[in-house]
């Protein structure tokens, strides 16, 4: 039993990590903090990485460790970064 081949093409991969920076958005203004404050929260020096990933502004993105602390920082489960927006 082999396993299935699967592709994805590079804007499937796009929009994932836009869901990710949406939901990321969405659940930091439901806890009123700032980009600035949130950046400060996990450890970087200001909003850069926090601004472009929300958007995913020339292909920057979370990575896991992004999310970890930042699930952290905001209380959330990690698997809310993921869920389909409604």
């Amino acid at each position: 039993m082999g396993l299935k081949e699967v592709e994805f093409d590079s804007e499937q991969i796009a929009d994932f990590y836009r869901l990710i920076g949406q939901n990321v958005k969405r659940l930091r203004k439901e806890k009123n903090i700032s980009q600035l404050e949130l950046g400060l929260a996990i450890g970087h020096t200001g909003v850069g990485t926090i601004s472009v990933a929300e958007v995913y502004y020339n292909n920057k993105h979370f990575n896991l460790e992004h999310l970890y602390k930042i699930a952290a920082v905001l209380e959330c489960d990690i698997c809310e970064f993921f869920r389909p927006i409604q």
